[in-house]
């Protein structure tokens, strides 16, 4: 059994944690097998994010005051946190491929941004493009115009150039 100190270290660090982050996806792992801990451990290390083992009570204790309070107010059975400070959408579609492929891990709630969401919202957000996608579709849209202009621009010198290049074959140009 933990002290009393101990158990105040892991509070204080909890706490810090969700002060810290807007994203929270709260699940049940009930009958989870040791390399299927391993393997969703690596799997939410890979897309950016933590994930921890909590306490009904720890929990709820630490998130008293915060946002993610409503999110730990009704804990029941074991649970399990994955959060994280970046990509959001990465770290759903890593626990939602997951949870494909391993029935036992099961979602209960999340904290998305600051607002807490069902399941179903989870689902949602795991069919997003990634941030990298959207960056590169936000940049094609802002050179897209660039470009077209650039295009236009070289397009009346060619054409000027072409005109000039027949008038001279065709000798049009004498003195």
């Amino acid at each position: 059994m933990k002290k009393r100190s101990e158990k105040e270290k892991d509070l204080a660090f909890l706490r810090g944690e969700f002060e810290a982050v807007n994203n929270i996806f709260l699940a049940g792992f009930a009958k989870m097998k040791v390399g299927q801990d391993y393997q969703l451990r690596k799997t939410v290390k890979e897309a950016g994010g933590e994930y921890k083992v909590v306490k009904n009570n720890l929990a709820q204790k630490a998130s008293e005051g915060l946002k993610s309070e409503p999110l730990f107010e009704k804990l029941a059975g074991m649970n399990s946190i994955a959060y994280t400070k970046g990509d959001v959408v990465a770290l759903a579609k890593a626990l939602t491929a997951y949870a494909k492929t391993n029935p036992v891990f099961v979602f209960k709630a999340g904290m998305v941004e600051g607002r807490v969401v069902d399941v179903k919202s989870i689902a949602e957000l795991s069919t997003m493009p990634s941030k990298e996608e959207l960056y590169a579709k936000l940049l094609y849209v802002i050179q897209a115009p660039a470009q077209q202009l650039v295009t236009v621009m070289n397009a009346v010198g060619r054409n000027l150039a072409v005109v000039v290049d027949q008038g001279v074959k065709e000798n049009k140009f004498q003195d």
